[in-house]
């Protein structure tokens, strides 16, 4: 069996999703199920920039690149649509 991977959404309505791990954010949640908006779903536009709370692997580098643009002063800062869902973890969208 597959190991699962819990996704919340704190400070919204959404409810929780549970995902296979290691699967693709941005192929699973639609308007419907997150607060989170996609754009490209490559890494480039930030469209998807999100706070993570929880145990993910550290950005790749094109995603640090675009981080250190958009939100050099959040260590939980992510692109939701490059997170490799290893464990549960909680999203929230960014106060700007």
């Amino acid at each position: 069996m597959a190991e699962l991977c819990k996704i919340s959404f704190p400070r919204s309505d959404f409810i929780p999703i549970t995902l296979e791990c290691h699967q693709n954010l941005s192929e699973h949640l639609t308007i419907q199920n997150s607060p989170v908006l996609f754009g490209c779903r490559t890494g480039i536009c930030g469209t998807c920039l999100v706070e993570v709370l929880g145990d993910i692997p550290p950005p790749q580098p094109d995603e640090q690149e675009i981080l250190e643009t958009l939100a050099l002063k959040n260590p939980n800062a992510r692109l939701a649509c490059q997170l490799d869902l290893t464990a549960n973890i909680a999203i929230q969208t960014l106060e700007k």
